[in-house]
């Protein structure tokens, strides 16, 4: 079952959050997964809508998205996130046939 990466965050370093993005690109389709989005404009529907960037990533399933997260590929992508950024990032299981 497809399974979704989200990250909602706040960009404190737009250089290095550049730097991160190309990093990460590489480091997600290695490990089978693709961008659905990558932080274009977002309205509100209802309530405010998320500060920052949102990005979604989908993965073939849960082994798949964790083993990109812990691995060593993405491993110096990841600390480059974390400097330039602050937010959430979590996995999220998809609906069956999806």
């Amino acid at each position: 079952m497809a399974v979704y990466v989200i990250f909602q965050g706040e960009v404190a370093d737009a250089e290095r959050y550049e730097q991160y993005k190309a990093a990460a690109a590489g480091s997600v389709e290695a490990a089978g997964g693709r961008y659905l989005v990558r932080g274009g404009p977002a309205e509100a529907l209802d309530g405010g809508a998320p500060p920052g960037r949102t990005v979604v990533i989908e993965f073939p399933d849960q082994a798949s998205a964790l083993a990109w997260y812990n691995g060593h590929v993405y491993a110096s992508a990841r600390q480059l996130r974390l400097e330039a950024a602050q937010g959430r990032m979590y996995v999220v299981e998809g609906v069956q046939g999806s």
